[in-house]
């Protein structure tokens, strides 16, 4: 048997674990809450398709591949609500959990994905920038669509959102305008607090 085909697919068992991470958005449908592999999966096919809102050129491969690897971590460290405000100490719990997990490949793929997990989380590189608008983008979305659920749950506001997602406008400005026009809509229509 092959030992690097073994290793490999221990990464995947592990890393698959993600199914089992549930969010606190439910889905667009309003039948059930989100797990982390659902919320990778939308968000790489929506990096896919919105390409042309970057206002600069991307490298989708880097992007999609970041997308898919950005919440692994919350296999060890659970997922910490945006809004919540234990949010800061997530950091840490991440930051252990991206050293044991991706620390379970050989050294060519532990650097490469641990490195494409960091450069997602500084939001500085053009690909990171662009893949953070649909890492937020969709739960507000599915928030809108399910009448502020979420929101009206945990006491968020439509400032809390704005601030929370302004980086949104440096990864795609015409996708910022939409949610800041699709909240402005969500309070006008009693699903989110001003």
């Amino acid at each position: 048997m092959n030992p690097k085909i073994a290793q490999y697919l221990d990464f995947i068992v592990e890393i698959d674990k993600i199914k089992s991470i549930f969010r606190k958005s439910r889905l667009f449908d309003r039948s059930r809450f989100e797990n982390d592999a659902e919320h990778s999966w939308t968000i790489s096919v929506m990096a896919a398709l919105f390409r042309e809102f970057s206002p600069f050129p991307v490298n989708l491969e880097r992007v999609l591949l970041m997308l898919l690897l950005h919440d692994v971590v919350e296999v060890d460290a659970g997922d910490t609500f945006l809004y919540s405000p234990e949010r800061g100490l997530a950091e840490e719990r991440e930051r252990k959990a991206a050293e044991r997990i991706f620390g379970m490949l050989d050294p060519e793929h532990r650097d490469l994905f641990r490195g494409l997990w960091e450069e997602f989380e500084a939001r500085e590189t053009p690909e990171a920038k662009y893949a953070a608008v649909f890492d937020r983008l969709e739960p507000i979305y599915q928030n809108y669509l399910n009448e502020g659920s979420t929101w009206e749950t945990h006491g968020v506001t439509r400032r809390m959102i704005l601030t929370a997602n302004a980086h949104i406008a440096e990864g795609a400005p015409e996708i910022w305008d939409f949610v800041r026009g699709l909240t402005d809509d969500a309070v006008e229509k009693g699903f989110l607090a001003p």
